[in-house]
C-alpha cells in the first residue's frame, strides 16, 4: 500500500506501524551468554570401558575428574594417555582451581593392581574424595 503525505490541516486514518526487534535480539544474545557460562562441561576419557556392577552404584556430581583404566594398564585422561605416573600431577592441577571428586573409570577385566596405583596416585595428590565408577546393568 503506497504511503500517502498529509497536507498541513488534513486528517488521515492510515497509520504505519513497525515491530522494533532489536530489544528481542538483545534478550536473546543475554539468554545465550547465560546458558554458556552456566554450563558445566564434563571431560570424558577418551576410551571405551566396560564398567564392574555394583549393587550399591550412586550417582555423583557432574563437575568431576575422570580418569580411565584399560585392561592393558594404560591410564588416560581428557582423551591422552598420562600413564600411572602423570596422575598425581594431573589431579593436583585440577585440583587447585577447584575441589572436585576423582572418579576412576576402570574396566572390569582391569587387574586390581593397576586400579589401585591409579587410586593411591589420586590420593597421594590430595583428593579427598576418590571413587570407582561401576554400572547397575
Amino acid at each position: 500500500m503506497p504511503r500517502r503525505f498529509q497536507r498541513f490541516g488534513e486528517t488521515t486514518t492510515e497509520t504505519t506501524s513497525e515491530i522494533n526487534i532489536s530489544p528481542l535480539i538483545d534478550v536473546v544474545f543475554i539468554l545465550l551468554i547465560f546458558f554458556i557460562v552456566t554450563t558445566v562441561f564434563v571431560e570424558e576419557t577418551g576410551v571405551e570401558i566396560n564398567k564392574p556392577r555394583a549393587a550399591t552404584q550412586r550417582d555423583l556430581e557432574k563437575n568431576s575428574i575422570l580418569i580411565a583404566v584399560t585392561p592393558a594398564g594404560q591410564v588416560y585422561y581428557g582423551g591422552r594417555e598420562i600413564g600411572v605416573s602423570g596422575v598425581r600431577s594431573t589431579v593436583q592441577r585440577l585440583l587447585s582451581t577447584d575441589d572436585m571428586p576423582v572418579i576412576i573409570q576402570a574396566d572390569s577385566s582391569t587387574p586390581t593392581e593397576n586400579t589401585v596405583r591409579v587410586l593411591d596416585e589420586a590420593k597421594l595428590a590430595g583428593a579427598t574424595r576418590v571413587f570407582v565408577s561401576t554400572t547397575d546393568e
